[in-house]
């Protein structure tokens, strides 16, 4: 034992003592390659793409944005559809109602005159979202979504959501600074209660491909933890479904394996990305990015706190102990407290100290506790509903 302990431990000194930094010439390279993402809407949505360019791993940024760039959705009849600029690059235009019988790519051009186009694709359309549902499992609530193509048609589907939920703060203001004073506050400055949302970033996929029909059957979108603040009162996500070719799925596939299931031995290896967009007089050049031509389907649900387990408690995201409290006169060293910790101090006031003779303090907290806008917005989204 003592012998095999010693020779593991020469080995694994003499593979230390053996490292030696490598950068490949992939990865050092100054190439900043062309990103393209977004959906050619071909019904009543908007089309948004995204522009931005790939960055060495020793930058500080995770990717690079572009400006000025045309961006144009072109019919293979030779209509075209110009896209406005709304900065980070960020490409976009309203409802185009494609004509499903015909062709269409996206064509780029850099301020430098490089031209990047995708292959031409027909419309491809998608099915109605059947229904979003959700199932609470032993801590954490799993969200799904069921679909199908009577058509027998669509086959491969991607979907993306956006996240929206009300929340409350640790504990809730009653009173207000004001200048120089403490004075209640009033409805419209209540920081109680707020909205946040978020949007998805993982990719998410489903095929009926080795199915007789064309049906998905509460196909896995999102899971969030039991504890989390999103479930606290109400909650809110939209979902987007689109429809693929088996070209586009097996791109968002590559890419969800290279990006998301990469981490052992055991998990799937890189692989190359194969997009349909290309630089027209450099096929050579990497363009990462895949453009599918088709209508989104949404549909949008809520769940409340009632209709989850019982014993589901959210974690608070801070540590807030009890709120302290802070007298105008300290009954030891007769200090104005209010006026060091809350007026001055930044300390959000909670209650009143009440005494015979009156308000003797308030009782405060830190702005992480008591105040709901440093996470979120007090007005509420124009689509939502309440109970």
């Amino acid at each position: 034992m003592k012998i095999n302990r010693f020779i593991y431990i020469t080995v694994l000194a003499v593979i230390v003592s053996c490292k030696k930094p490598y950068n490949p010439p992939i990865v050092s390279s100054d190439n900043h390659y062309l990103v393209v993402e977004g959906v050619i809407n071909s019904g009543n949505d908007s089309t948004i793409i995204n522009l931005s360019r790939t960055v060495k791993l020793s930058e500080n940024v995770s990717t690079q944005l572009v400006a000025n760039y045309t961006v144009v959705v072109e019919g293979e009849q030779g209509n075209s559809y110009a896209l406005q600029s709304e900065g980070n690059g960020i490409y976009d235009i309203g409802p185009m109602h494609l004509d499903p019988s015909k062709k269409y790519r996206l064509h780029i051009t850099t301020p430098d005159g490089k031209q990047y186009a995708s292959d031409y694709e027909m419309v491809k359309p998608t099915p109605p979202i059947d229904s979003v549902g959700f199932t609470p499992k032993s801590n954490y609530l799993q969200i799904y979504a069921n679909t199908h193509d009577a058509t027998n048609n669509t086959r491969y589907y991607r979907w993306d959501y956006s996240e929206t939920w009300r929340f409350h703060a640790k504990f809730q203001s009653s009173f207000i600074v004001d200048g120089n004073e403490v004075r209640i506050r009033h409805a419209n400055e209540a920081i109680y209660y707020c909205y946040a949302n978020d949007k998805s970033s993982n990719i998410v996929l489903g095929s009926s491909e080795k199915l007789t029909q064309d049906v998905i059957f509460q196909s896995p979108i999102t899971t969030i933890s039991s504890d989390a603040e999103k479930l606290e009162l109400r909650y809110s996500i939209l979902l987007k479904q689109y429809a693929l070719t088996k070209a586009a799925y097996q791109f968002w596939e590559n890419l969800k394996k290279n990006t998301e299931q990469l981490g052992s031995i055991f998990d799937a290896q890189p692989t190359q990305l194969q997009g349909n967009i290309h630089n027209i007089n450099d096929p050579t050049e990497p363009v990462i990015g895949y453009i599918s031509i088709t209508n989104s389907q949404s549909k949008r649900i809520y769940i409340n706190k009632g209709q989850l387990p019982n014993n589901w408690t959210e974690k608070y995201p801070y540590d807030c102990g009890m709120p302290d409290s802070a007298f105008f006169s300290h009954p030891k060293t007769g200090a104005n407290d209010v006026l060091s910790y809350i007026i001055q101090g930044g300390g959000i006031p909670v209650d009143a100290i009440y005494t015979q003779f009156g308000i003797a303090g308030y009782t405060y907290s830190s702005q992480s506790c008591a105040d709901c806008t440093i996470r979120g917005k007090v007005q509420k989204p124009s689509f939502w509903i309440d109970n």
